[in-house]
């Protein structure tokens, strides 16, 4: 087996793999600042965007969990790789040729790693593609042509067909070169008592793609009468595919979602076809399971959801923060789908939304039915989903009398109740009074009682985030307020340092000036360099401040940016010259936003705030010195007194100087 990648290649591929292409594939990224940018962290369930990423020095931080790292580190995290599956899965995207230490390219890639896994789908998808043009593919076709899908609609979405044969598929996989256990872990094949054979026969197939692209899974729809399998079968659970954290057609609609900031849930995959051909790029469709809490958080990154703007909808129809859509059929089953998708509307603040086609027609049928326009008509009329939950829940009472009504009232005040948006719940609760006929007190009441908590107030977090304070939030410039997530007891080796309390002025300044030298390194003055040891009076920030030392200072990063590396180049050989645990931090240093309120540019900031700090070692040396002298005799060792004297007058000098200059 090939040894490990060497530390060149590993330099490049994270040099040329562009962290902001990256995380944007899986989090919507805006500005933040200068050269900041900012989304919600894919790593734990927030409302207010505290992840940011720093193109210019490759380095990405959450300021509300902690996590942060490299281009590597997000990629092994979001998608449970080990470093080298990592840099080698970076290393396909941007084209390096990875090297080992042993000599030549890897090629005893072991059984069941992810990237094979990769291949065999690709593979698959490309056999079944070309199948479906075959002669033996004219069921498929024609299942197409009677929904309305074209050729050229099947090459867009990717649609195959799987032969009726037990192993066309193996035996095209087995001639790609892989192995039986590599073709069991991708989950295209089945186990029987005679061997494998093909998972997918005689079935038109779709294939699943997680966000980047590349397939993950396939769904297939039954052709044939003979077939006594599922009307619908899916891809089991396997390395790559989690059904509770996939969207079909998400790689095709993510840029329009982020772009529209609306995502419309549909049932299945000719629905998203449809929605796709009518004008409705947003829709995509869970894979044989309900709308849940993952696939809630990814469509929250993806629409950038906020809950400081609680999803109120503009007069223009349009939400602040963004909408979801939810299709279902108008049917008992469409309205059980619909009160599932409310259970999990908690887990985002964008205006949840419910069209349902009074006719129970879904909208692939609805495009054959009544064209386009139709399917466009049902997204634009869509009804709030409160609004739908709460009308669902009062259809099973007799409003026309009062056992009915109270009972109604009963079971819909804690709805009302439950809405996470205060600001919503008063209209609610006067709307639900006009439902059922009641008067408005009496309803308020009664929500307001549903919405009382049953227990004392629930123990709050005492971990804290670096440079938290007291109060357990976060208060320095660049960092989100809120309660977060860090432990506050003493760290053993390798674990985070805990950081300094940010609301001091003189921690505040200190983070400040290795925020500009990790991030705008060429435009640091040479004085930096100067700086003895001791310059830092934070403890974690002077291990910051050693590793810079370490790592050749300013002089050293100039040259480090001035190349193919860039800036990124710079904060991982400071990084790599950093203790274990000093790194989390220095990571938050280098992704920290800069201002970019500040009168003056960004060359002027930098030029301040690193004068400041030479500014504060210097009035520290002058204050060392005026006490050397309050203890010398002048009379009994007038030498040394004139020379202290002396060199208290030239640090005065240049403390003079330097203010003159800022």
């Amino acid at each position: 087996m090939a040894g490990l990648i060497r530390r060149e290649d590993v330099d490049t591929v994270r040099e040329r793999a562009a962290i902001e292409d990256i995380v944007g594939a899986h989090v919507t990224l805006k500005s933040a600042g200068v050269g900041s940018m900012k989304g919600l962290c894919p790593f734990h369930d927030e409302r207010s965007p505290s992840f940011h990423v720093r193109p210019q020095v490759g380095r990405w931080h959450c300021f509300g969990c902690g996590e942060g790292g490299d281009v590597i580190s997000f990629v092994q995290k979001i998608d449970g790789l080990s470093f080298t599956e990592a840099v080698e899965y970076l290393a396909g995207r941007v084209g390096v040729q990875l090297q080992y230490e042993d000599g030549g390219s890897r090629s005893g890639v072991e059984a069941g790693s992810r990237r094979r896994l990769l291949d065999a789908h690709g593979v698959a998808a490309q056999f079944y593609t070309e199948q479906l043009a075959s002669p033996g593919g004219e069921a498929g076709r024609a299942f197409l042509a009677e929904r309305g899908f074209e050729r050229s609609h099947a090459e867009q979405f990717g649609v195959g067909f799987a032969p009726q044969g037990w192993d066309a598929l193996l035996r095209h996989l087995r001639g790609r070169g892989f192995t039986e256990p590599e073709l069991v872990a991708t989950g295209l094949l089945s186990q029987g008592g005679r061997g494998i054979y093909d998972r997918f026969r005689g079935r038109l197939v779709w294939p699943i793609r997680e966000v980047t692209g590349d397939v993950i899974g396939f769904g297939a729809r039954k052709l044939f009468e003979q077939d006594q399998g599922p009307k619908y079968l899916n891809t089991p659970e396997t390395a790559l595919y989690k059904k509770s954290q996939v969207l079909y057609g998400l790689d095709l609609a993510k840029r329009e979602i982020a772009k529209a900031r609306q995502v419309v849930v549909v049932e299945g995959y000719t629905d998203v076809m449809a929605a796709h051909l009518s004008g409705v790029p947003t829709a995509v469709a869970t894979c044989g399971t309900a709308f849940g809490a993952d696939h809630a958080r990814i469509v929250r990154r993806l629409i950038g959801d906020a809950s400081g703007v609680g999803g109120v909808q503009l007069a223009s129809g349009a939400s602040i923060g963004g909408e979801i859509i939810f299709t279902f059929d108008g049917d008992a089953a469409g309205q059980k789908a619909a009160m599932r998708a409310f259970g999990e509307d908690q887990s985002f603040s964008a205006q949840t939304f419910v069209a349902v086609e009074p006719s129970g027609m879904d909208p692939c049928e609805l495009r054959q039915a009544r064209g386009p326009d139709a399917v466009r008509a049902l997204v634009t009329g869509r009804t709030p989903l409160y609004e739908f939950v709460i009308r669902t829940t009062l259809s099973t009472y007799d409003l026309n009398t009062v056992e009915g009504r109270v009972g109604a009232l009963r079971v819909a005040a804690p709805v009302v109740a439950g809405i996470r948006d205060a600001g919503l719940r008063p209209e609610y609760a006067r709307m639900l009074a006009g439902w059922i006929g009641m008067d408005s007190d009496t309803v308020r009441r009664a929500v307001l009682a549903a919405g009382r908590p049953a227990a004392g107030p629930a123990a709050t977090s005492t971990r804290r985030h670096p440079g938290a304070g007291p109060d357990g939030t976060v208060s320095g410039r660049g960092a989100p307020a809120g309660p977060v997530d860090r432990s506050p007891t003493s760290p053993a080796w390798g674990e985070p340092l805990p950081g300094p309390d940010r609301r001091d002025p003189v921690a505040r300044l200190e983070a400040q000036t290795l925020e500009v030298v990790l991030q705008q390194a060429p435009l640091v003055p040479a004085e930096f360099d100067a700086l003895a040891s001791d310059a830092f009076a934070v403890p974690a920030f002077r291990a910051v401040h050693e590793a810079i030392r370490a790592a050749g200072g300013i002089a050293a990063a100039r040259e480090l940016v001035a190349g193919t590396g860039g800036g990124t180049a710079w904060v991982e050989k400071v990084s790599s010259e950093a203790a274990a645990p000093v790194r989390p931090l220095l990571t938050e240093l280098a992704v920290t936003p800069l201002p970019e309120d500040r009168p003056g540019s960004i060359e002027t900031y930098v030029r301040g705030v690193v004068g400041a700090l030479i500014d504060l070692g210097l009035t520290r040396e002058i204050a060392d010195a005026r006490g050397r002298l309050q203890r010398m005799d002048p009379d009994r060792e007038p030498a040394a007194y004139q020379d202290a004297f002396a060199a208290l007058i030239a640090t005065e000098n240049r403390r003079r100087a330097l203010r003159a200059e800022n």
